[in-house]
């Protein structure tokens, strides 16, 4: 069984929003929620892999911060390390490259979304704070 490493970024914003991002109709886990990120590259830390996909996913540049949540996940095919990191945008405006759609929630409404399974365990974690 393929076994990927990957890592998300949890955006936050003033007013306490995360912001959330709608795979779209070409990615796996299609019309599900999670927070933005990708694969680690080859020598690649996972924080250096999260600054890359977000410049690359959403154009814009972020400083990262805590992990958030580590799980692994079983999806029929794959197997999925997710590391997800608290982070900040220092330049730039989030712009949807891949996603569907992207949208601020209210850490209080995050259940409000249909999320990927990966990504359930990090926003478990962040509504409990």
């Amino acid at each position: 069984m393929k076994r990927v490493q990957v890592v998300g970024a949890v955006i936050f914003a003033g007013n306490n929003e995360v912001l959330c991002a709608l795979r779209g109709k070409d990615m796996s886990q299609k019309g599900l929620w999670e927070f933005p990120g990708g694969k680690i590259e080859y020598g690649e830390t996972p924080e250096q892999a999260l600054v890359r996909e977000i410049r690359e996913e959403l154009g814009c540049t972020i400083k990262v911060h805590e992990r958030v949540e580590e799980t692994d996940y079983q999806y029929p095919t794959l197997q999925v390390n997710l590391q997800t990191f608290r982070a900040e945008i220092v330049e730039g405006t989030p712009i949807p490259k891949e996603h569907k759609e992207l949208k601020w929630m209210n850490v209080e409404q995050l259940m409000e979304l249909e999320w990927a399974p990966a990504d359930l365990p990090a926003v478990r974690k962040i509504m409990e704070k």
